[in-house]
């Protein structure tokens, strides 16, 4: 979503707008097209994704991931004053926080799975 509204605002721009902009590096570099990003231009990697191969670990890290891209949606939004942008983003905000929601219940679902008493039969 975030990849098409930036392609709805610089779609037909010119070069000349792009630089305007503050674009022109990115421009140089990738045209109109759309490049996952960081706003500081670090490209996507997957190098970012987090397993242990736990599941509480990795519950943990889901809802860590989920609550920065909340408070990166928030920050975003101090700089958006147009509602065609700022809609689209809100859901994506809510979106993290149902997300942190369902990672936190599955949590509770595990961790009560293991402190279950279990008895083991032998044959």
């Amino acid at each position: 979503m975030v990849g098409t509204i930036c392609h709805q605002l610089t779609d037909n721009a010119t070069p000349e707008q792009m630089r305007e902009a503050g674009l022109d590096a990115r421009y140089v570099d990738h045209g109109l097209g759309i490049y996952p990003e960081s706003a500081g231009g670090i490209p996507w990697s997957a190098m970012g994704i987090q397993s242990k191969g736990d599941p509480i670990t990795d519950l943990y890290e889901n809802m860590a991931a989920e609550q920065k891209a909340r408070s990166t949606y928030e920050y975003l939004l101090d700089y958006i004053d147009d509602p065609d942008v700022a809609d689209p983003i809100k859901f994506l905000r809510e979106r993290e926080v149902v997300h942190m929601q369902r990672f936190g219940e599955a949590l509770n679902y595990v961790r009560d799975y293991y402190n279950r008493k279990r008895m083991f039969y032998g044959k």
